[in-house]
C-alpha cells in the first residue's frame, strides 16, 4: 500500500484508531455507557432540566455534548 494511501486512511480514521488503541490500553469498550455519580448544585441541576425541557435531549447527553465542547 503506498505511503500517500496510508496516510489518509489514518487521518480518516484517526478517532477509530485512537479508539482502539485505548481499547488495548484499558480494555474498556470506548462506545459503552458507564453509569456515574455525581454531585450537581440545585441551580445546575434546574438548568439542564430545562435545557431537558427545550431541547428534548436526555440530561446525560446535554453533559456529554457540554464535556466534548470542552474538548476533554
Amino acid at each position: 500500500m503506498k505511503t500517500k494511501k496510508i496516510k489518509y486512511i489514518l487521518k480518516k480514521y484517526k478517532e477509530l484508531f485512537e479508539s482502539l488503541e485505548n481499547y488495548d490500553k484499558t480494555r474498556e469498550i470506548p462506545s459503552r455507557k458507564k453509569r456515574i455519580d455525581i454531585t450537581l448544585s440545585v441551580r445546575t441541576i434546574n438548568k439542564l432540566r430545562n435545557l431537558k425541557e427545550e431541547t428534548g435531549k436526555s440530561i446525560s447527553e446535554l453533559i456529554e455534548e457540554r464535556v466534548e465542547k470542552c474538548g476533554m
